[in-house]
């Protein structure tokens, strides 16, 4: 029997440790991001030339509106090419994407990835630009957009993130998706750049100096590929800017098959990179003092927030049930007590809470909320589907061709 308590003392005590570290790094994180002010640079000493690089894979539903659009930045009209990278496309689309003011790469791979076309599409059109900026083919930018970037390139950065944001708010899981990013940029955004460090990228939305993206891109052949860019290029010394006022209006799922898809793919990449670069970032921070990319290794083991919430909540629950039992002898077998893992849940409610802006605070939100179980369920089954989810392409289907829709 004593055997047996040590052994479930060491589960209960291990797990415990990792759920607090969990939660106190977003806790910090949430509260520095309330904190956060926006740097402005009015004038700027140039206009650089940006590679608006739109990979899409069988995206005839929303790539065209989406190319049209990009067209329409308020940036010297010379200094800017958008740049389609068609795979997989119709006959038909491929003709109305040539009948707009932009390039069009066609790309054809045995398994695609997006790192492939965007390799593909880079050594195709040469090195005639300053700054590579990557958006997803159903993205929508303000028009201010490149010039809020290029201001951020004029202080001195080679990597910026944008503000991506829901473009659609018509479904419950559409909702919690779009919750969940804006959670996203206040913890991994807003309140890393309060601390002075890096912003985390997301895949869309960003800007790299052309070059290094370049370079960089030519050794990443993976479904993750802007984790893996994020992670060499932060383990080099680059320092990744956010600009939360260049707004990039991103689709989000409403089907619940896409949302298993999309946590599957990103689960895998985030274990996947933490085991390769967890032993290489504990030896640059001892030997380089690089906290940043320590940091961004130790991102890639954070639990998803709706997991952590959802488990703390669950064990708060159970302890509490053990706590108040009139049956001392169970208590024994339910430790830490209860009151430390209802500590931990009200600190992640407030951590996530201080992170959603206010617009989120509303009627149709408090619905979406409703549908949080089911969410939480699909999250495991994502868990339980993520072996050769690295291996492989994961195609989300989109739907809404430069429509923004909210409730």
């Amino acid at each position: 029997m004593d055997i047996l308590k040590i052994i479930l003392f060491i589960i209960e005590y291990s797990f415990f440790v990792y759920l607090f570290c969990a939660t106190l790094y977003i806790f910090i994180f949430s509260v520095a991001g309330l904190f956060y002010k926006q740097k402005q640079k009015p004038e700027v000493s140039k206009f650089r030339k940006f590679a608006v690089l739109i990979p899409g894979y069988k995206e005839d539903a929303v790539i065209v509106d989406v190319a049209h659009k990009a067209t329409q930045q308020d940036y010297p009209k010379d200094k800017f090419e958008v740049i389609v990278i068609a795979d997989t496309f119709k006959r038909e689309t491929l003709d109305s994407l040539r009948k707009l003011p932009i390039r069009v790469v066609e790309v054809v791979f045995e398994v695609s990835k997006k790192s492939k076309a965007l390799n593909k599409c880079m050594e195709i059109i040469g090195d005639n630009y300053d700054v590579a900026f990557v958006l997803d083919a159903d993205n929508i930018m303000e028009k201010d957009v490149l010039k809020k970037i290029n201001a951020a390139f004029d202080r001195g950065f080679k990597a910026v993130q944008g503000h991506r944001t829901a473009k659609n708010l018509d479904a419950d899981f559409a909702i919690l998706d779009a919750l969940s990013e804006e959670i996203n940029n206040h913890i991994f955004r807003k309140g890393h750049r309060v601390f002075g460090i890096s912003s985390a990228l997301i895949g869309s939305g960003m800007g790299l100096d052309y070059a290094l993206f370049k370079k960089t891109m030519a050794t990443v052949d993976s479904v993750g590929e802007d984790k893996e860019v994020e992670l060499k290029i932060i383990k080099n010394n680059t320092v990744i800017e956010y600009v939360h006022d260049a707004v990039i209006y991103d689709e989000k799922t409403q089907e619940s098959n896409n949302f298993v898809n999309q946590r599957r793919r990103w689960i895998a990449a985030q274990i996947d990179y933490f085991r390769t670069h967890f032993l290489d970032g504990i030896v640059a921070l001892i030997t380089k003092g690089n906290f940043d990319y320590f940091d961004k290794v130790l991102q890639m083991v954070q639990p998803p927030r709706i997991l952590l919430s959802g488990i703390l909540f669950i064990l708060s629950i159970l302890y509490g049930i053990v706590h108040f039992l009139p049956y001392p002898v169970l208590h024994q077998y339910f430790v830490p007590d209860f009151y430390w893992w209802l500590g931990l849940f009200i600190a992640t409610t407030l951590a996530l809470a201080f992170a959603v802006p206010r617009r989120f605070y509303n009627k149709h939100t408090f619905t979406a909320l409703l549908s949080l179980p089911k969410g939480f369920i699909l999250m495991f089954i994502s868990l339980l589907k993520i072996k050769g989810a690295t291996k492989q392409f994961l195609h989300t289907e989109h739907s809404h061709p430069g429509k923004i829709k909210h409730n």
